[in-house]
């Protein structure tokens, strides 16, 4: 059972009372503003203004391990608290936490020498999993550790994306990108194979939840850290004929896992919806790797950004929208704009993936305005939600 503070413990500050919220009004604050600086660098609009190592290895970085990671770590601090009953990382801790991350992402910006960049950029994840891990540990509760593992692992991939940017070496860049994208669809998998099939009987006010089948599961997963591994060893970086099973695989099993989670009325409800949409994403982007590791897809970073932006960011969005609710006291209806968000999200995807060999600039501006205008709306309309204590007077 939870071990909630007595009356006479002092809370702190709502927004330093459980991970969610810093991580995720930060994470969503810098998806929009990333994208934006990003935007501007592509057509020259930035200036002499440089990040440490240039502006794409920035955005290859900041993207998966800046602002991906801090949404994995506000939502797993948050949901391991619910997991082992042990109070979760707050206050003065996880202010200091916070800080971290946010003073490494003002690293980059500010061109900071490499490898102090590196010394502080690579402690975040690390520090999350101490604090992930010490809950995990308190109580021996194993069936999450696969959870540490797949955490750990990203902060070997960013250690090896901040060696990169150390030694200048682009190929380490590359390979720790490509493999956090593909540990995050483990995550992803992980994660939402748990909470998909509940969200979606919880509601339609189904009889029960879809039961998940072990073996599909353990399947998925299996796949998804492959097709990491074989980024982060450079063997998938480039097109192999080798691995197109490894991808194709991946694609039916996902696309099993969606079609039994399905129902017709998710239709109606744009937290559902929004859901399984992205991990719709999730089945095009491994089927298009598939096809670029073929010879028959020209551009590999098309299925890439059908990960990064469909699967991750739409998975995201939704998560944020629900997660904030529950959490913060409130009935599980969004506002009306967070609809049109999740169509921004997906149009943004749209057009990031199919659209770049038609209208090549326009795709671009078109993609990042609708991601921009996703994430904005988040956190025009959650962030006042984030910043202040619960509507039904709870702590947390």
């Amino acid at each position: 059972m939870l071990k909630l503070e007595t009356s006479r413990t002092p809370l702190p500050a709502p927004l330093w009372r459980l991970g969610f919220r810093p991580f995720f009004l930060a994470g969503a604050a810098f998806a929009a503003l990333a994208v934006f600086a990003w935007l501007l660098a592509l057509n020259g609009l930035s200036g002499s203004w440089q990040p440490t190592g240039g502006w794409l290895v920035w955005h290859r970085h900041e993207m998966p391990f800046g602002f991906g990671m801090a949404i994995v770590a506000g939502f797993l601090l948050t949901a391991v608290q619910n997991w082992t009953g042990q109070p979760g990382l707050r206050g003065r801790p996880l202010m200091a936490l916070a800080v971290l991350w946010l003073a490494a992402r003002l690293g980059w910006l500010a061109g900071m020498p490499a490898l102090p960049l590196a010394l502080l950029d690579g402690a975040f994840l690390p520090a999350v999993a101490w604090a992930i891990g010490r809950s995990l540990w308190a109580v021996r509760q194993r069936n999450n550790y696969p959870v540490l593992l797949l955490l750990s692992l990203l902060a070997a991939c960013d250690g090896l994306a901040l060696a990169g940017v150390v030694t200048d070496d682009a190929a380490w860049q590359r390979q720790a990108a490509f493999a956090a994208l593909w540990l995050l669809a483990a995550l992803m998998s992980m994660i939402g194979g748990r909470v998909i099939p509940f969200f979606t009987q919880r509601g339609l006010g189904l009889a029960a939840p879809v039961k998940p089948w072990p073996w599909l599961e353990r399947l998925t997963l299996g796949l998804s850290m492959l097709a990491a591994l074989a980024s982060a060893t450079g063997f998938g970086v480039l097109p192999h004929p080798w691995l197109v099973p490894l991808f194709a695989a991946l694609g039916a099993c996902q696309a099993l896992r969606l079609a039994r989670w399905y129902s017709p009325g998710i239709w109606r409800v744009p937290l559902l919806w929004s859901l399984h949409l992205a991990f719709a994403w999730l089945v095009l982007a491994a089927s298009g790797a598939a096809l670029w590791h073929a010879g028959l897809l020209d551009n590999g970073s098309l299925p890439l950004h059908a990960l990064g932006v469909g699967a991750m960011g739409g998975l995201i969005l939704g998560m944020l929208a629900r997660v904030s609710l529950g959490h913060t006291g409130r009935p599980l209806q969004p506002p009306a704009a967070m609809g049109v968000a999740f169509a921004a999200l997906n149009l943004a995807a749209l057009a990031r993936v199919f659209l770049p060999p038609l209208w090549p600039q326009g795709a671009l501006w078109l993609a990042g305005a609708c991601w921009m205008l996703g994430f904005a709306l988040f956190v025009g309309y959650y962030g006042r939600m984030l910043w202040t204590p619960r509507a039904d007077g709870m702590p947390g």
